[in-house]
């Protein structure tokens, strides 16, 4: 039974926790007092509860209110032992809770239930290796990216003599200069674009859709905006004002990412934080004790493309699809290539593959790059039918007439 909390903060606890118990309703309060919290915003607990607290509560609402005593029901699933049975102190077959936090953080374990299938209601066999990867795979790529940045601002300010002040506005000028970085542009619309679709799940309660979107974010800002653009943020071949575009573009994208990141992961999230803070203007609501202190961020429409995400999207797939073609026929990437062919039958593909031609042929180590159309002088396309889907289907149908007219279709 939950305990009584004192009267200053019923208005939160109650919007929170189911009302019946808790106000002892309809012994103990008003029922103006109780409408306040009732129907409760969310409750949430562990698979096992479905035929338990769920039901009971849903049972007696209807009974005496006759509606449903919760808006949104957040469930998890169990977490199991490494070889899927149950956990038991007796066994002890689970890794020691301080042994995992000692050795790779909590915020590992942390991001490694909440980016499980826990969050979805579904078992989780829990494996000391998987919260280790979570810090290979992510916290080191995103840590040594705001390394970078930080190890870059401190070479331009060696080399302008000015302290660097983080600009919030400079994204819009950005997006709308024509004579932007194309990839500033793109990390920008995949970042506002981010932080408008956790908004929108957080608002609808669908946790289990937030986190995989957060970390492929993170990705694409380490494995491709910052690799892609490492020059530019050094300063090499580049003026003054360039280079701090491109770093005043990492700090925005990296700071709401890290905020978006907040709640799941505090203890590092606020570590990077307590140092951008000093790049944060004076006067700015960023500039707060504490990650923690600050608000989710803010989105423009205004800065999302999602032609400029499509774009970076297919290109990021040639570049992949060419490294690929040079593993199979054993070219290294060290070895340039004359000449690399770009095959696409859509013309705007290929114009979006002109307009970043300079990073396709880079990742690809080419001196040339050659687009064209014709598709089917290099193209072969092949339908075949799903058999179980098709024969649920077709029946009888799908191995007499269905599968021979699928594998009859032309390209067209």
């Amino acid at each position: 039974m939950l305990k009584r909390i004192p009267e200053v903060f019923d208005c939160w606890f109650e919007s929170g926790a189911m009302p019946f118990a808790q106000s002892h309703y309809p012994f103990s309060t008003t029922e103006e007092k109780f409408a306040k919290g009732f129907p409760a915003n969310f409750i949430a607990e562990g698979l096992d509860q479905t035929r338990g607290w769920f039901y009971t509560l849903m049972v007696i609402s209807t009974a005496v209110k006759g509606i449903a005593p919760f808006k949104n029901l957040i469930v998890n699933g169990i977490v199991l032992a490494e070889d899927g049975t149950k956990m038991s102190k007796s066994k002890k077959n689970y890794p020691d809770p301080m042994w995992v936090a000692d050795q790779f953080g909590a915020d590992a374990c942390r991001l490694y239930l909440a980016n499980s299938p826990v969050v979805r209601a579904e078992p989780l066999k829990f494996m000391g290796e998987g919260v280790k990867n979570i810090v290979r795979e992510i916290f080191l790529p995103w840590f040594n990216a705001y390394r970078f940045m930080i190890q870059n601002i401190n070479r331009w300010e060696k080399r302008t003599g000015k302290n660097f002040i983080y600009n919030p506005e400079s994204k819009f000028e950005v997006v709308k200069s024509g004579d932007s970085n194309y990839m500033d542009k793109w990390i920008i619309a995949a970042n506002q674009h981010l932080i408008k679709y956790v908004r929108h799940e957080m608002d609808n309660y669908r946790l289990y859709n937030v986190v995989r979107h957060i970390i492929d974010f993170l990705e694409n800002l380490t494995n491709w905006y910052v690799r892609l653009n490492r020059p530019r943020m050094k300063g090499d071949d580049v003026t003054e004002e360039d280079q701090h575009t491109a770093l005043n573009t990492l700090f925005d994208v990296l700071l709401n990412a890290t905020q978006l990141m907040a709640p799941i992961t505090p203890f590092l999230s606020e570590h990077i934080y307590q140092n951008m803070r000093n790049g944060l203007p004076e006067d700015s609501k960023l500039k707060q004790e504490s990650i923690h202190f600050t608000s989710i961020p803010e989105f423009s429409d205004d800065l999302i493309s999602e032609k400029i995400e499509t774009t970076v999207s297919r290109m990021q797939s040639a570049i992949e699809t060419g490294r690929l073609v040079r593993d199979k026929v054993n070219i290294s990437m060290k070895y340039p290539l004359q000449t690399v062919k770009l095959v696409d039958a859509d013309p705007t593909i290929l114009e979006g593959f002109k307009t970043l031609e300079k990073y396709i042929k880079e990742e690809l180590n080419c001196l040339e790059l050659e687009l064209t159309g014709a598709e089917d002088d290099y193209v072969v396309y092949k339908a075949d039918g799903e058999n179980r889907a098709c024969g649920q289907a077709f029946g009888k149908k799908f191995n007499k007439d269905v599968k021979k007219a699928i594998a009859a279709l032309t390209s067209d």
